[in-house]
């Protein structure tokens, strides 16, 4: 069945504005047969289960039909369980959000009755509840549907198969003659149909089927992850894993311009896809990313649609999907070509749910997770750096500095001390030394990016992988280079600031490549930043007001600086 822009389903300003918010670029096709029929009055019979997307096809219709000014129910929405309740509530708020005076409550039993007659008093026109609570309402006076326009039976064989017939009943018959009706439903058993038949009037009847399935070849994991947690969980699978080429897909277009940007700033090498990137742009991107010319893709679904990438290593659900069809569509992405790939999906605690409706609905096999720790990660630095320096030593295949390191040893450093320094240098270690013991910790994504034989320099990258002169502190240097403007930042070692840190939020943040960073000149309580002189004024007035690592920058010229 085909899929539709929601524009051209004959929604209002309002709704449109909500569906773009949440980031729904294109409606499903449940949502793409079901919202027009209802939006016309017709009823409807639905075949289709959770997780295909159905809740946005009966939601968006229903706030539609709600008059903002009668405050009286006048859309009643079943379901077989408490949590399914409170799920479709909250996507009703959601795509309400931009309808003032349009309410939703949701009823359901083990919560005090007084809350839910306060809400039902104070005007509430969309109730969300389960079939025993509804009918208790209706029994006590303490909902009256004689206003109603539409009801609309949620996975109505679940509430069936539960002992709800009797409850379904009743409420049934206390609705107007003229309501609109939607029931939907995996499975259409005979009692099923016999409800339709004697509650609908000429149904319209869609059929949705499953066509999620599997991927042999991709190990699908999800991990339960905090949306402030969630970038943090992203880099540490990433360095985990070792992962160089992948997807992340978001569900909105600032959700993809923001990670797009805070990944930057982090090192990796990223660019982004969505819909308000012109084609030229968005072609340019598409095909930088096939040659491997950056790490990762930041994208929503419709702007990823026709990418075909055969050797992708990992891509990731930062944002949960829509539904399983979308989920599907995602992961194939990656695993292809008779090779292996993986998946990961990260869920917050209220997304379960859904999680766990679409693995019903698509027979998907989702492993549960855990995010590594820091140790972990460390521990995967070191022993790639520790792999690369005995590669290099029994190749041989690096210069002698004998008269160096004779010169040390003849002043009494031990031989292991002077390995020591020169790996801590050599990691960017200019800042405070490590306390004694510690492990060697491997170059940042940012530091190492560029010596990738595989991958092309991004536009974007690290000034210490394009420039010349590597961004790096320089103790005692004599003054700036040619071409470019001292800036003073106002964040240092006591911040725990590493050049790394100052030229990635500088390029993310402005879109300059990084390459317009010079020498870095980091002090305990603020940093000396070489920047071109053609851009350094757009650097000031971009970077302002933006925080790193806690301290809101205020940049200024060197000179101007007390």
């Amino acid at each position: 069945m085909e899929k539709r822009p929601f524009n051209e389903l004959g929604l209002s300003a309002e709704v449109l504005k909500a569906v773009d918010k949440l980031g729904f670029e294109e409606a499903s096709p449940i949502q793409t047969a079901v919202i027009p029929a209802l939006l016309e009055g017709r009823d409807v019979v639905g075949q289709s289960a959770t997780g295909s997307g159905k809740t946005a096809a009966f939601a968006i219709p229903a706030i539609e039909r709600v008059d903002p000014k009668l405050k009286r129910v006048q859309v009643l929405i079943l379901c077989p369980t408490r949590e399914l309740a409170v799920q479709v509530a909250e996507e009703v708020n959601k795509l309400a959000a931009f309808k003032r005076g349009v309410m939703e409550v949701p009823i359901y039993g083990g919560q005090p009755y007084d809350r839910q007659i306060r809400a039902l008093q104070a005007g509430a026109q969309i109730v969300i509840g389960t079939p025993g609570r509804v009918m208790d309402h209706m029994e006590r006076g303490t909902m009256r549907l004689d206003e109603l326009k539409m009801v609309i039976l949620d996975e109505c064989d679940r509430m069936l198969d539960m002992g709800f017939r009797d409850d379904i009943e009743t409420v049934m018959a206390g609705t107007p003659p003229g309501r609109q009706s939607l029931f939907f439903s995996a499975t259409m058993p005979p009692a099923i149909r016999g409800l339709i038949k004697r509650y609908t009037n000429n149904p319209v009847e869609v059929k949705i089927q499953a066509s999620a399935q599997n991927t042999p070849q991709v190990e699908q994991i999800y991990f339960e992850v905090q949306r402030r947690a969630k970038v943090e969980a992203l880099t540490r699978l990433i360095d985990r894993y070792d992962f160089r080429h992948g997807i992340v897909f978001c569900s909105t277009k600032i959700m993809v311009d923001e990670l797009d940007e805070l990944l930057h700033a982090r090192g990796y090498a990223t660019d982004r896809l969505h819909g308000d990137i012109s084609q030229t742009q968005r072609n340019r991107v598409t095909e930088k990313f096939k040659r491997k010319g950056f790490e990762f893709l930041i994208a929503t679904d419709v702007a990823a649609r026709g990418l075909d990438v055969d050797d992708l290593e990992v891509v990731f659900n930062f944002d949960l999907p829509n539904d399983a069809e979308d989920y599907t569509h995602r992961i194939g992405r990656t695993g292809r070509a008779g090779k292996s790939g993986r998946a990961f999906t990260f869920v917050s605690n209220r997304e379960i749910y859904k999680l766990q409706s679409m693995i019903r609905y698509g027979k998907l096999d989702i492993q549960r997770g855990r995010i590594p720790s820091i140790d972990e990660i460390e521990e995967v630095k070191e022993n790639k750096f520790f792999e690369k320096l005995r590669t290099t030593l029994e190749a041989g295949e690096y210069t002698r500095h004998e008269r160096t390191i004779d010169r040390l040893l003849e002043q009494g450093h031990a031989s292991t001390e002077i390995a020591s320094a020169l790996i801590h240098l050599m990691q960017g270690g200019m800042a405070e030394a490590l306390p004694p013991g510690s492990p060697p910790v491997a170059p940042s994504r940012a530091e190492s990016y560029g010596q990738q034989e595989n991958y092309e320099t991004p536009d974007r990258a690290p000034a210490h992988d394009r420039h010349e002169k590597p961004a790096y502190d320089r103790p005692g240097r004599t003054g700036r280079e040619q071409g470019y403007v001292t800036l003073f930042f106002n964040v240092g070692r006591k911040q725990a600031i590493t050049p790394s840190d100052l030229v990635g939020k500088i390029a993310g943040v402005t879109r300059h490549p990084g390459g317009i960073v010079g020498a870095i000149d980091l002090k305990q309580r603020h940093s000396l930043v070489d920047v071109a002189e053609a851009q350094a004024d757009d650097v000031l007035q971009k970077m302002a007001g933006v925080r790193l690592k806690g301290v809101t920058l205020q940049p200024v010229p060197a000179a101007q600086a007390g």
